[in-house]
């Protein structure tokens, strides 16, 4: 009982172990973002991605979840989450996020990417600065996991980050939801471990955060409100004012030298700088 409130502080192979899995879920992502043009149906996108995990030696990880089958979850315009890959096909404009997990040796990694089909010059101004809103919270919330603070400062980030660039970005001001009922989680064995991870802030400030500790940080952003209902597939979840909704995640290791984003191509050392921090460090990396 008191260890579902506690984060396990995992050695160094068992974070290298982590990094295997968690660089196959960073490449399915990208080769998923690069093949998904118009008129690509979701589910050639969900085929695509296990081809290429099981070709790696992996194994995706969303078939471990009681009734899901897939190894995505694609999510189109007003779905936050869970969205059923299919024979729904893309047009550009779309606001798609995807979401993939796998797992290597028994260990996970999860991530979750959002963006536009057909690019920057097809995009609404609202939906990018939804992505990047989304985005830079995410960030924020990857720079607060550190060794020594509180994992609930995560969601405190999140929060205070959304606040403070729904004035200054461009086509604003915007009001940004962050989805309620639906957040983070320690990963490692298994994708989906306790405690959870809130998108924003809550009372306490959580249990400390130990050398070694591995979370998946998770925003889910609309562009209205913070309610959403499921659909009746069972899975499905939809922004309850039909506005458009943003998901982005990555799994993060907490190390002496800062945190390394186990789902990053370069361990998050690029966005780590830009907000003057530190990247830390798995074994050989």
């Amino acid at each position: 009982m008191f260890g579902a409130n506690r984060l396990t502080a995992r050695p160094p192979h068992d974070i290298l172990a982590m990094r295997k899995a968690g660089l196959v879920v960073a490449r399915a992502l990208q080769l998923v973002q690069e093949s998904c043009v118009e008129g690509t149906a979701t589910l050639a996108l969900d085929r695509l991605a296990e081809d290429m995990i099981r070709s790696e030696g992996a194994i995706p990880s969303f078939p471990g979840v009681p009734g899901y089958r897939h190894t995505l979850c694609v999510s189109v315009n007003n779905e936050v989450v869970h969205g059923i890959p299919g024979s729904k096909r893309v047009v550009p404009g779309d606001l798609v996020s995807v979401d993939c997990g796998a797992s290597v040796d028994g260990w996970h990694g999860d991530a979750a990417v959002s963006f536009i089909v057909g690019g920057e010059e097809a995009a609404r101004p609202e939906d990018l600065a939804l992505i990047e809103a989304t985005r830079g919270a995410l960030w924020a919330g990857i720079a607060a996991f550190s060794v020594g603070g509180r994992l609930h400062d995560i969601g405190a980030a999140v929060e205070d980050h959304l606040e403070q660039v729904q004035q200054s970005l461009p086509g604003g001001p915007y009001t940004f939801g962050i989805v309620d009922g639906y957040e983070g989680h320690a990963i490692g064995r298994e994708m989906h471990l306790s405690p959870g991870v809130p998108n924003f802030r809550v009372r306490s400030r959580g249990p400390a955060i130990p050398a070694g500790a591995t979370v998946a940080i998770e925003p889910m952003v609309t562009l209205g409100t913070d309610q959403t209902r499921e659909l009746e597939d069972g899975w499905t979840v939809v922004t309850l004012d039909g506005t458009r909704a943003a998901h982005i995640e990555h799994t993060v290791a907490a190390t002496p030298t800062g945190p390394f984003v186990l789902t990053a191509l370069d361990g998050g050392a690029a966005e780590l700088s830009r907000l003057g921090l530190s990247c830390g460090a798995t074994p050989h990396e």
